[in-house]
């Protein structure tokens, strides 16, 4: 059809983490490359400490190819961690500090980690699961905590094995080796593990350089969390690449945003496309009012033509929103280089490195301006994910004719601008969090007074989705919406708290008895539907 890539197969780029991080030190060892709300750490600060551990979780017994969860909050050990776990060329796999419950159990239980370094705040909440994680074998926590134990489990303090030996290790991880486990939502299951090599960071790094340029004299401000490949790659990677620095935000605040871009400096923001909204739409400051045109360029998406305008317009940014579409999976598939100008509700065109096309469900390619499903392939080695973890079945799925099937629809217009359209899969996403339907309904059939359940996406006035449950009572059940959403706040996560809940006599399915998603989510808010935000419950976000 013609809207494919004609580029041929070529290796590219190779590179890792670690190597960057070698060579930045060699370059500028004093430079500051991390500043959390002032405190500030040099590449070869952020490069001895990192070592240190890494020979100290050598010690503990963590070998090439193990993996190691993480739960951390956004700190210095969050990165000493994660470089220290790469540098034994092992797998560091960083999860939502918001997981409780079987949430919880099943990332750490299905990663097969014999470590976790958590957070002290977090350790009760794995000790309710320990005794369903077979390979774990310790817990090291951060700061103080209260418990001798995690469940049967042994329980250490970080700070008792950060480790003094300096000794680079002498055995470096390749491009192409496997350097992180991310999950993603499960939509139709589970959620997964997307393998992730060094290289596939490590370009998209590259690709955000690519649309949005970065100096040395740069810094980059992000509240992101630390256990998304977002901060991680864009924040951290782009950074050590540049010889930049990064200033990493605890949480998102909206009143905490700018005084924190006049106090460090920052020139660029890695945020997400609702964070920009809030902040376009928030009352003048004085510290944003001094901070105008300090910032040249904000990453992030979706951003609204209008937010887009705002931050131009109010703040001084030049380049504002990614203007790009990826996954976890293949990240990024479309952008724009800097200085090129996308179409309106576009994102971007596509890049050299995939060949994208848009097909129909026979995998047949459709003309341009005709939506279909998004499927991709490489033109370079390592820039993809590995597979899923473990799940070599759920992987050879998604690659049907061997183009990896994305799940979402799209389509490109006749100047090859792409424009997402809508998600085949059944999945949420709410704040910036993707939201398994298949784990939440898991949670909320445990609840005594359900005998069936949907959860399910109502489109918000803010962008991205409200979650909404849809039950049906036990026969003479007296529970309360109320009741089920304060139930709600110790089974899932902060992020995945119901907006909506309605209470039914019978849910809509198919002949074959499945729950017919598409139609709860077309009645969105139904005069039964009870509202979160239509009453006086707060929500406190831990």
């Amino acid at each position: 059809m013609g809207t494919g890539n004609l580029a041929s197969w070529s290796l590219g780029e190779q590179d890792t983490v670690i190597a960057a991080l070698d060579r930045a030190v060699e370059k500028h060892p004093d430079r500051v490359l991390l500043d959390f709300s002032g405190e500030l750490y040099t590449y070869r600060q952020v490069d001895q400490l990192s070592t240190c551990l890494a020979n100290s979780l050598r010690v503990l017994g963590i070998q090439t190819g193990q993996t190691v969860v993480t739960m951390l909050d956004n700190n210095i050990d969050a990165v000493i961690a994660w470089l220290a776990i790469n540098k034994l060329c092992a797998v560091h796999v960083p999860i939502n500090t918001a997981l409780r419950g079987d949430f919880l159990r099943h990332q750490i239980a299905d990663a097969g980690a014999p470590l976790v370094i958590c957070e002290s705040g977090y350790v009760e909440r794995i000790s309710l699961v320990a005794d369903k994680l077979a390979e774990l074998r310790q817990v090291l926590h951060r700061g103080t905590s209260p418990l001798t134990a995690c469940g049967a489990l042994p329980l250490a303090a970080l700070d008792a094995h950060r480790g003094s030996d300096s000794t680079p290790l002498a055995h470096k991880p390749n491009p192409w080796d496997l350097a992180s486990l991310i999950y993603t939502s499960g939509t139709t299951g589970p959620s997964k593990g997307c393998m992730i090599s060094y290289n596939f960071m490590c370009n998209l790094a590259r690709l955000q350089l690519r649309a949005g340029p970065a100096t040395a004299q740069d810094v980059t401000i992000t509240p992101l969390p630390l256990f998304h490949m977002n901060a991680l790659a864009v924040g951290i990677i782009s950074n050590i690449l540049v010889g930049a620095r990064v200033a990493i935000i605890p949480r998102f605040s909206v009143s905490n945003f700018w005084p924190e871009v006049e106090r460090s400096g920052a020139t660029i923001a890695s945020i997400l496309g609702g964070m920009g909204g809030l902040l376009a739409n928030a009352p003048d400051t004085e510290s944003a009012k001094r901070c105008f045109g300090q910032i040249h360029t904000v990453r992030g998406n979706p951003f609204t033509e209008e937010n887009k305008a705002i931050w131009r317009d109010r703040f001084g940014a030049k380049l504002v929103g990614g203007n790009g579409y990826g996954l976890t999976e293949a990240c990024v598939i479309t952008s724009l280089a800097a200085g090129n100008t996308a179409a309106p509700g576009s994102s971007g065109k596509r890049i050299p490195d995939f060949d994208v096309r848009i097909v129909d469900d026979l995998d047949r390619e459709v003309p341009a301006n005709t939506a279909g499903e998004i499927v991709c392939r490489p033109q370079r080695p390592d820039i993809m994910f590995m597979g899923y973890w473990r799940r070599p079945e759920d992987t050879l799925k998604l690659m049907r004719n061997m183009w990896f099937h994305t799940g979402d629809i799209g389509k490109f217009d006749d100047d090859g601008f792409f424009y997402f359209v809508d998600r085949k899969k059944d999945y949420l996403r709410r704040r910036g969090e993707n939201i398994s339907s298949f784990e939440m309904e898991s949670a909320f059939a445990n609840h005594p007074d359900i005998s069936e359940v949907a959860v399910h996406a109502v489109p918000s006035d803010k962008g991205e989705d409200d979650v909404k449950v849809t039950a049906i009572l036990n026969p003479g059940s007296q529970l309360t919406h109320e009741a089920l959403f304060h139930w709600s706040t110790s089974a899932v996560p902060y992020y995945a708290l119901p907006r909506y809940i309605e209470f039914r006599e019978t849910l809509p399915k198919n002949p074959q008895g499945r729950i017919l998603k598409y139609q709860l989510r077309d009645e969105g808010k139904t005069p039964g539907t009870w509202d979160l935000e239509a009453t006086d419950i707060k929500v406190a976000k831990h």
